[in-house]
This record gives C-alpha cells, sequence and structure tokens, in this order.
C-alpha cells in the first residue's frame, strides 16, 4: 500500500511547461512586431572625413553610391531613373522622413545630385550624406 502511495506522489509532482511556452511565443511575437528593420545599401564604400559628422538615430534608408557612378539600394543595383520608385517602394514598406546617401568620396558629384534629387520627388523632408569623422 505504501508503495502505490509514494508512486502517485511521483506523479503528482511534475511540472507543468505550457504557461512558460506561451510566456515566450507572446514575448517573440512582440519584439518580432517591434522591431525596426533597416533597409541597407548592400555596398561599403570610402566615405570622406568630415569634421562635423553627426550621428542619425531615425534612419532606416540607405542610399549607397559607388566609385563607378552605381547606385545601391536595398542590397541591388538600381538605375538612375528608378531611384526614386524603388524609395518609393521602400517608404510604402517603412515610412521615415530620412535618407542617408553613403557616397564614395571618389563618386561623381552629378551622380549624387541626380540621387539628391529624385530622393527629393518622393517627399521626403531630410537628406543625410554619409561622412567618417
Amino acid at each position: 500500500m505504501a508503495r502505490k502511495q509514494r508512486f502517485r506522489e511521483e506523479e503528482d509532482a511534475a511540472v507543468d511547461m505550457t504557461p512558460m511556452l506561451d510566456i515566450v511565443f507572446i514575448m517573440l511575437i512582440f519584439f518580432i512586431v517591434t522591431t525596426s528593420f533597416v533597409k541597407e545599401a548592400g555596398i561599403e564604400v570610402n566615405k570622406p572625413k568630415a569634421a562635423q559628422a553627426s550621428k542619425q538615430k531615425n534612419a532606416n534608408i540607405f542610399i549607397a553610391i559607388n566609385a563607378r557612378g552605381e547606385v545601391h539600394m536595398d542590397k541591388s543595383v538600381v538605375d538612375i531613373e528608378r531611384v526614386s520608385a524603388k524609395l518609393e517602394s521602400l517608404l510604402a514598406e517603412q515610412p521615415t522622413d530620412v535618407v542617408i546617401i553613403q557616397a564614395d568620396k571618389d563618386a561623381k558629384h552629378g551622380v549624387v545630385v541626380k540621387v539628391m534629387d529624385a530622393i527629393k520627388t518622393t517627399g521626403v523632408s531630410r537628406i543625410s550624406i554619409a561622412g567618417v569623422p
């Protein structure tokens, strides 16, 4: 008889994992929903040095221009005429008022100005050019 009682006590001592798993899944969903996704340009460029460089906090969209004049957005090469259309699609996914241009120090000034004009046509209020402090 004592043997049966001890067996029943061991059965009752099991830990229920369901509430803990529920909390973990709720936290996972919370972190996925609240995460801010940054649209990287996709390439590294040699940025020019700037004495008055400051860090932008709200930047989500980056446009890179390499030394050959190629424009990179969202990890792909984009034609200069298509920059505004691509930017509008990125802004539809994640609205922002700041776009950062990462131009190579050897990039042509004309390409950078064309990209800035294309950004202005989409209604973005602030354009920043990345530099190295």
